[in-house]
């Protein structure tokens, strides 16, 4: 069963965030605060989830959630900061958003971190599969995530990111080999390092 972190903190702010790794995409980052009794038999690290057991989550967690928020870092960001920090933006964007109420924790799924306005924080790996806050974040990042990369595939069919979401799968490599990269992969990534040039071949 997941927990809060600590008994005498009200309200922590569990964050995550999706597309860390992807080869294509903005990075979406979420941040939850539930209310302390907040339970459902499903909830975790949306990664341990299906896709139909996440979208069925979102709808509870938004209704039940003290207060909820997405940020968004895009590609070309992403290759000015670097993914990390990109991950990290984009925690704080989600958090600048939350409008209900101010967290007086912010609890942090991974080992980095940067300190959010006079905000605490904790630094939690894995902490999706162990905090509820954090799990729901997780859920609500990936989902939003998805949402959004199956409306680019619309004007991007070739690289199915319907399917891929923007990660580095076989058919998506093969895309790539055959079309090239285009305005939304991002190019500080080494994606099919042993085709350079493909870098040079933008959409």
């Amino acid at each position: 069963m997941l927990k809060i972190a600590h008994q005498d903190v009200l309200l922590e702010a569990g964050c995550d965030e999706a597309g860390r790794g992807c080869y294509a995409g903005p990075v979406f980052a979420a941040a939850v605060i539930l209310p302390r009794d907040f339970f459902h038999p499903l909830l975790n690290d949306s990664k341990q989830l299906s896709a139909e057991e996440r979208y069925e989550l979102r709808p509870v967690i938004e209704e039940k959630a003290i207060d909820y928020a997405v940020g968004i870092v895009y590609e070309e960001e992403i290759d000015t900061l670097n993914i990390l920090w990109a991950s990290v933006k984009a925690m704080h964007l989600a958090v600048d958003k939350l409008a209900k109420a101010r967290p007086q924790l912010l609890l942090i799924d991974g080992n980095r971190f940067k300190k959010y306005n006079k905000v605490p924080h904790e630094c939690i790996v894995k902490g999706d599969g162990l905090y509820a806050s954090i799990a729901a974040a997780s859920i609500l990042a990936k989902t939003y995530r998805d949402d959004y990369m199956v409306r680019l595939h619309d004007s991007f069919p070739h690289y199915g990111w319907n399917s891929n979401k923007g990660y580095g799968t076989p058919v998506h490599r093969r895309a790539i080999q055959e079309h090239g990269l285009c305005i939304h992969h991002r190019k500080s990534f080494n994606i099919l390092t042993e085709q350079e040039s493909l870098k040079e071949n933008i959409l």
